[in-house]
């Protein structure tokens, strides 16, 4: 019985410092998967150059309305891990048109061609570069969309305006924070060390718990990837609630496609219907 408890042990000590050691070499790999394909946006758009905030050159995709003269509200739309901007370009087009927005969606390093290897340093850098370039657009409004580890990007970029804010942080199929869901993968022990070993560093529910912003949240019942849970304590969490869209039946990637009207709607509502209180907020924060 001895023998047995202490094979146990040895082999519970050996499954957690391999898991750490692995975690500690491989979290960008696990949170950062760019596809093979260098793919070209299946519908027409604006390519546009910008850099990061470290210089680092990038590319992304710039929809505008049919017919638009002027660009009052411009969407960031920051796409998931094993995703590409220019697959987004189609759901850009729908919202453009709909909620008669501009939509910037911009590329990380890694992806598409771009050179450079994805981190969550260059990942923030990558984004910062966005916005910058979305500043220098002048508009009157700025959304932050983001779906999956876009909403975790989206989410730091809310926090980096201030003492600006969005008119609001769309988040489709959010996690938590970058310990939790590292803790659905491997042994509960993990995130005690997580400080120690973590080079990722996202925190949405604690964020959004301080943000100005309305917060609004969609998510799907059958998500496996990121747990509809996940979605409905940031949307919990949010200092300043938008409205929560939970889609049954939806997983992971098809939200919009199984939400159909409902999800537009929601989305439109997001991009349009609280600019006038954020804009409240903001003289708000601006005179504090």
């Amino acid at each position: 019985m001895v023998v047995v408890v202490g094979i146990a042990v040895v082999a519970l000590f050996t499954w957690f410092a391999f898991t750490t050691v692995w975690l500690w070499r491989n979290q960008e790999r696990v949170v950062f998967q760019p596809p093979a394909s260098e793919t070209e946006a299946p519908l027409p758009a604006k390519r546009v150059e910008f850099k990061a905030a470290d210089g680092h050159e990038l590319f992304g995709y710039l929809v505008a309305p049919h017919g638009a003269q002027q660009l009052n509200t411009v969407v960031i739309a920051f796409h998931g891990n094993a995703d590409l901007a220019a697959w987004l370009v189609p759901w850009a087009h729908e919202l453009a048109d709909r909620a008669e927005v501009a939509v910037f969606v911009p590329e990380y390093r890694g992806y598409a061609g771009i050179r450079g290897v994805p981190s969550y340093a260059t990942a923030a850098s990558d984004a910062r570069g966005a916005l910058d370039f979305v500043r220098g657009m002048r508009p009157a409004r700025t959304v932050l969309f983001g779906h999956s580890l876009g909403t975790a990007i989206a989410a730091d970029v809310a926090e980096l305006m201030a003492p600006e804010v969005p008119t609001a942080l769309v988040m489709q199929s959010p996690f938590t924070s970058a310990r939790e869901m590292a803790a659905r993968m491997l042994v509960p022990p993990i995130p005690w060390l997580w400080r120690r070993i973590s080079r990722v560093h996202y925190d949405t529910r604690a964020i959004v718990a301080r943000l100005e912003s309305p917060v609004w949240v969609a998510h799907g019942t059958r998500d496996v990837v990121i747990p509809l849970r996940m979605g409905l304590q940031v949307f919990a969490a949010a200092r300043r609630q938008g409205e929560l869209l939970v889609v049954e039946g939806a997983g992971h990637n098809d939200v919009a496609d199984i939400g159909g009207e409902r999800y537009w709607q929601w989305l439109s509502a997001a991009v349009t219907a609280r600019a006038r209180v954020a804009d409240d907020v903001a003289r708000r924060v601006a005179r504090s």
